[in-house]
């Protein structure tokens, strides 16, 4: 069958997540309330890409702009590839930080461009736009977030990522401590060692099983339920900061942890009055974000165009 674009342009709203949560290595993630707005369009020749916001200057305005790859990706398994695209990223999630923006704009792409094609969802459900976007990314913890919403739980079968959603509890307010720095997750990955004791496996199956406990019913157990012991520790040496805020805060009884990769912090309840991180570092209170990704046809409007519109610093 072929395939028939549409025409005019669609856009997509994809929230930042924070993977791991702890102990819950490379399966469970959050969806947290700051936004990228992405538009795009079928041309008929070339690709241009506009970046405002987070990354602009930085990311590349081409072919190799990770919406455009993942836009590519899903393009080949609806059946055919545009004459020429033209997008426009207004990004809010910051770079590098552990905050989810490359599973954000792996959703993005996925979404945008199966809103393209005429009968795109029936040509790829949301469970293919799930696998796909893991694929891309290698692993599900934060694509399952971007694009369920809420509190997921993911795990990868020989098809591909899957995950589900949970609802979470009213106690969970989430609050993001953010450097300047910038992580990257290949080389927090590569600080892990390949084998971990039987022990620190056990103790993180137990932990993340209360988690989800906690995040979904109990926040009075989030302290205990966050105890990791298998990938935090490997990484601090990398980023002492982080890893000195984290003891900072759990020291004062609130549950904090690693953000994915890092070097950004997520605690899950506010910290106490008075408490000082440092200048180093900017404070976000970031409601959990329930929806998930979500398309609509149109340009981006002028709320979606600021750059620092969606509320993310308190």
């Amino acid at each position: 069958m072929p395939t028939t674009f549409t025409s005019g342009p669609v856009r997509v709203r994809v929230p930042a997540t924070s993977a791991n949560l702890g102990p819950g290595f490379d399966a469970l993630g959050l969806a947290l309330a700051l936004h990228d707005d992405v538009a795009a369009e079928v041309t008929p020749a070339g690709v241009r890409v506009t970046v405002t916001g987070e990354g602009a200057g930085d990311l590349p305005p081409d072919e190799r702009h990770l919406v455009v790859v993942a836009m590519r990706a899903a393009f080949d398994l609806l059946g055919a590839q545009p004459s020429g695209l033209a997008l426009e990223c207004v990004n809010r999630i910051p770079q590098a930080r552990g905050l989810g923006s490359s599973s954000a704009a792996i959703v993005a792409g996925v979404l945008l461009a199966r809103g393209l094609v005429a009968d795109g969802a029936q040509r790829l459900d949301d469970e293919a736009v799930l696998r796909l976007a893991a694929e891309i990314e290698g692993h599900p913890d934060n694509v399952a977030p971007c694009l369920l919403g809420g509190f997921t739980v993911a795990w990868t079968e020989p098809t591909g990522g899957r995950a589900v959603s949970l609802p979470v509890a009213a106690g969970v307010r989430p609050t993001v401590f953010v450097p300047a720095e910038r992580g990257l997750t290949a080389t927090a990955r590569a600080a892990l060692p390949a084998t971990v004791p039987h022990g620190d496996a056990a103790s993180n199956a137990g932990r993340s099983a209360l988690l989800v406990h906690a995040l979904t019913a109990a926040p009075e157990l989030l302290l205990p339920a966050t105890v990791d012991r298998l990938h935090q520790d490997y990484r601090a040496a990398g980023m002492p900061q982080t890893a000195a805020l984290v003891s900072e805060l759990r020291a004062a009884g609130v549950a904090a942890v690693v953000s994915g990769a890092g070097p950004t912090v997520l605690a899950f309840t506010a910290p106490p009055d008075g408490f000082d991180p440092g200048t180093e570092w900017e404070v976000w209170r970031l409601p959990v974000e329930v929806r998930g990704a979500t398309l609509a046809r149109g340009r981006l409007g002028h709320a979606e165009r600021d750059p620092v519109a969606a509320g993310r610093k308190s």
